[in-house]
């Protein structure tokens, strides 16, 4: 029996997967939960569909009905199943991250949910029955500052003095290239830095990896320019902390996680005008935001927060600040909790 069931069907650690962990983490000392499906670092051990579909079946709490959280279309239609056709006593919330159109069928299952809750203001605007607009937050206990950034870089093993990282799949539309464009012209200016490409490249870009490593061996700087490839999740907060910079500069992005996780480290960024970036930027108090595609732009950017190292101290300080109290995952469970106690409280408006 339980009040709350939040889905991942994802075997993958995705980005989708971790802003739920992250959440997950704050629901399971709120409610009677269950995780369905794979399991999600740091949070409950995950129970069956099967399981969650009984678990429904017996609700008998004070609750007039039990919550399914879903994110992927996989789990909409899993919701919607239990919910319409077994008939169970449930209500289902999606969250909602994208900033453009969805195609047809995603729009019908999310036509079918009881409640959307959108991550931006722009996300809000392509779907329906939005009950709240709610950011994605960092959870601040995993993602802290180290205690001396240069120790940690150190202790790394990457070499240099100071660290860069992009965090992400490796293709085109993360912007990887524009990401090695601007390194390409950064290192050389800043000696003592090592840029990490943090993530990996599907099957089918491959190409599109090889090409970017054969450019960094062209430039001599394959030594200063790495692909550690995936990190765990359990292992990139201690990445994270390291770091003096992160940069991302992708073509298009949902939302984005990278930048809120170096804030909540007290690591500032610089990022393409992208995603929710601009308001992670706090009024570029702590990250600086660019234009899309704009690799001189972002080279100024990156130069200026690592050359002037006092405005570097009052960035990295007030980036923990702002991950604190408007971008934490406490807050994005409180956001969320009100959406459910409404919900608790009215009658669904999608099954009609």
């Amino acid at each position: 029996m339980a009040d709350l069931l939040v889905t991942n069907f994802n075997r993958n650690f995705t980005g989708v997967s971790a802003t739920a962990a992250n959440v997950v983490r704050q629901q399971a000392r709120r409610y009677d939960m269950a995780l369905v499906g794979r399991p999600l670092p740091g949070c409950p051990d995950p129970i069956s569909v099967a399981a969650a579909r009984a678990a429904t079946r017996r609700h008998s709490s004070d609750k007039p009905f039990a919550i399914w959280h879903v994110r992927r279309n996989t789990e909409m239609r899993a919701a919607i199943w239990a919910r319409d056709v077994l008939r169970l006593p449930i209500r289902i919330v999606f969250t909602s991250a994208a900033q453009r159109r969805h195609s047809a069928f995603p729009r019908w299952l999310i036509s079918r949910m009881d409640a959307v809750i959108a991550t931006t203001e722009a996300a809000a605007t392509y779907v329906p029955h939005v009950r709240a607009v709610v950011p994605h937050g960092v959870d601040t206990d995993v993602f802290c500052p180290a205690e001396n950034r240069e120790t940690a870089w150190a202790s790394l093993g990457y070499g240099g003095g100071r660290g860069i990282a992009t965090v992400g799949r490796i293709r085109p539309e993360k912007g990887t290239d524009l990401f090695v464009d601007t390194m390409l012209q950064v290192l050389p200016q800043q000696p003592d830095v090592v840029a990490l490409i943090v993530g990996r490249a599907a099957r089918e870009h491959q190409g599109f990896l090889k090409g970017l490593q054969a450019r960094i061996k062209d430039a001599g700087l394959s030594d200063r320019i790495l692909f550690p490839g995936e990190i765990p999740a359990a292992d990139l907060p201690r990445v994270m902390r390291a770091l003096s910079l992160v940069v991302q500069l992708p073509r298009y992005e949902g939302y984005g996680m990278a930048p809120l996780e170096g804030l909540a480290s007290a690591v500032p960024f610089v990022g393409s005008d992208t995603g929710y970036y601009r308001s992670f930027s706090a009024q570029e108090t702590v990250g600086r935001v660019v234009p899309l595609g704009a690799v001189g732009d972002a080279v100024d950017a990156t130069l200026g927060v690592l050359s002037d190292a006092d405005a570097f101290v009052a960035m990295a300080a007030r980036a923990r600040d702002v991950a604190l109290h408007s971008f934490s995952a406490q807050k994005e469970a409180d956001g969320i909790g009100a959406v459910y106690d409404a919900l608790w409280g009215a009658p669904s408006s999608a099954q009609s």
